[in-house]
């Protein structure tokens, strides 16, 4: 079965003070870096934003949310909702280091649970993971009753945790989790 891959950018981008999606990141911007490393690992490509003019140069079908105002769940939830296929692979645009290989891993693990998630730290890293179609109506409840803790559906769900272990395989020092949120942020990954 295929896999549907989604990238979130519908974030305020409050802390970097403009859209982080358009930020450069070693000369590109982090929504074409996070494209270009995610374009092939599915079926199809989407992008989740409220803002699709915005977005439209990049040539991928774009949805806004289904449920306005709901924050990362309610962006989740519309891409899981729009998705073309039973499993969504869902990253943030401001992820400089996705890998490759752990993100191919966590897809092959889709048919184990109705979540994959990996977890560094001890946290789980719910905007780099997969989910599927199964997680649509508890999302719902949750973006229904405004309780907009991505991982507060997850009791309700079967889980499939990568955990250190696992992650070092292809990832070392958990880069893949690295968010660029403010422009320190930025110019720490920079040098």
């Amino acid at each position: 079965m295929g896999v549907t891959v989604a990238i979130m950018a519908g974030g305020q981008s409050s802390r970097m003070g403009r859209d982080k999606s358009f930020v450069l990141f070693e000369g590109q911007p982090l929504i074409e870096r996070v494209r270009d490393r995610v374009a092939d690992l599915g079926n199809e490509l989407i992008l989740i934003t409220n803002k699709p003019a915005e977005y439209a140069h990049l040539g991928l079908p774009i949805y806004g949310d289904v449920i306005p105002d709901c924050g990362p769940l309610g962006g989740i939830y519309t891409a899981v909702h729009h998705a073309s296929y039973p499993h969504t692979l869902v990253v943030a645009c401001d992820m400089p280091w996705l890998n490759r290989g752990l993100l191919q891993y966590m897809i092959s693990l889709r048919e184990t649970a109705d979540i994959v998630v990996p977890r560094w730290e001890k946290f789980p890293e719910p905007l780099h993971a997969v989910y599927g179609k199964a997680c649509l109506p508890a999302m719902y409840e949750k973006l229904q009753a405004q309780q907009l803790k991505i991982t507060g559906f997850f009791g309700r769900m079967s889980v499939r945790f990568v955990d250190r272990e696992e992650i070092e395989r292809w990832d070392e020092d958990g880069r893949s989790f690295t968010n660029i949120n403010t422009p320190h942020d930025l110019q720490a990954m920079s040098d």
